[in-house]
Formats: C-alpha cells, sequence, structure tokens
C-alpha cells in the first residue's frame, strides 16, 4: 500500500504539488493523468524518495522512503519516461541489476525476448547508444524481471512502435494481475485495460479520482 498524507512541494516560489492526499491500496492498477507540469512526475518521485517534500509524509509499505529509501525502493520497480544517459554497456548493467535487485539474468532475458529485443545481440553495446524503442524495452525488461509488489511506469508506451504497446500491455495484464501498477500517461483510451482508477491531476491537485469496472 501506498500512502501520501498532506504532500506539498514548492521549486523556489512555484507550488508544484498542493496537499496531495492518496491511497493506493494493494493490488490496484492506477492511471496518473493530466496535463504537462500538472506534477505527475514529481508526484512519482516524491514516492520514489527521489524529492523530499515540503511539508506532509509518504509510506511505501509502511515504510517512509525520506528516512530508509533503500528498503522501501525494494518494494518498487520503475520505469521512466525519460532514459537515463547511460555509457555503460547492457551486459554490464544487467550484471549490476542482478548484484543490487536479487534480479535473474535468465528472466531480464525472457522479458527483453517477449518485447521483441534481443538482448544477446546488443549486450555488448552502450545504453545510451540504443534506439529510443530499444532503450524503453531494455528497461521494462529491467523492472518487469525484480520480484516487486510496486511497478511504477511514467509514459511506458511512448518509445514503443504499435506491436510492441500491445505486447507490453497485455504482458501487464496477464502476467501482473496481482501487483500494484501505477502509470502516468496521456494514451487512456490505450491504457484502460490494464487500469482500475484514473486519478486526474491539474496544478499540482487531485481534480477527480475514477474507478473502472
Amino acid at each position: 500500500m501506498i500512502k501520501l498524507n498532506n504532500i506539498s512541494k514548492r521549486f523556489d516560489k512555484n507550488s508544484v504539488l498542493k496537499n496531495i492526499n492518496l491511497e493506493i491500496k494493494d493490488g490496484e492498477k492506477v492511471l496518473i493523468t493530466g496535463q504537462n507540469g500538472a506534477g505527475k512526475s514529481t508526484l512519482l518521485k516524491i514516492i520514489l524518495g527521489e524529492i523530499i517534500p515540503n511539508s506532509g509524509q509518504v509510506f511505501v509499505n509502511n515504510i517512509n522512503p525520506f528516512k530508509d529509501r533503500k528498503k522501501a525502493l525494494f518494494h518498487i520497480a520503475f520505469t521512466p519516461q525519460l532514459p537515463p544517459p547511460l555509457k555503460l554497456n547492457l551486459k554490464d548493467i544487467c550484471f549490476y541489476a542482478v548484484k543490487t535487485t536479487g534480479s535473474e539474468q535468465k528472466k531480464i532475458d525472457s522479458f527483453a525476448k517477449i518485447l521483441n529485443f534481443d538482448l544477446e545481440k546488443e549486450f555488448k553495446k552502450p545504453f545510451y547508444k540504443l534506439s529510443g524503442g530499444m532503450k524503453q524495452k531494455f528497461l521494462i525488461a529491467l523492472a518487469l524481471a525484480r520480484d516487486t509488489e510496486i511497478l511504477i511506469f511514467d509514459e511506458p508506451t511512448a518509445n514503443l512502435d504499435t506491436v510492441s504497446r500491445e505486447i507490453f500491455l497485455n504482458l501487464i495484464k496477464e502476467k501482473f494481475s496481482k501487483n500494484t501498477i501505477i502509470t502516468i500517461s496521456h494514451r487512456i483510451d490505450e491504457v484502460k485495460n490494464i487500469t482500475t482508477k484514473i486519478i486526474e491531476m491539474d496544478l499540482g491537485e487531485i481534480c477527480s479520482q475514477k474507478e473502472i469496472e
């Protein structure tokens, strides 16, 4: 379960989040949507402990990510919207992921293959030299290979072609039905099938929450 109590965040004089109260229950599939600048990505970064709010509390499975980020992140796998500018090759990134997260290489290989990404062929290539779609597939494979209860995706299908989008969405629906999933996306119709609740944000506030049957 993820709980946010009265979360507010300012950057200089710009108020990005205003008294956010949100509870995401175990197994919920939440879509967070809204215009650019609504505060969606900042909200995720606060859940991940990357950004400290000016006020309020966050709990990930009763763990405060600001006091024990490593322990909180043990429960979360995250795929960012913007791939990091990593100069390591894919082999080294996989080695690091296996050592630090408890993933298995065979699981990473398996999910990459499902996403039509030939990891073995690209193993020695630096991450930053991959195409946008290849980066996205690789990062998704890394996230799915982790044995975590919570999956967080920031615009996961943005760089994927039509076929890969369908594969990804079907994969989430079929193999991760028991996981708690948080997705940021502007493609509401596309991700509705993996969503049980839509949260709409605007100007740093939650405007509405709607259950999907």
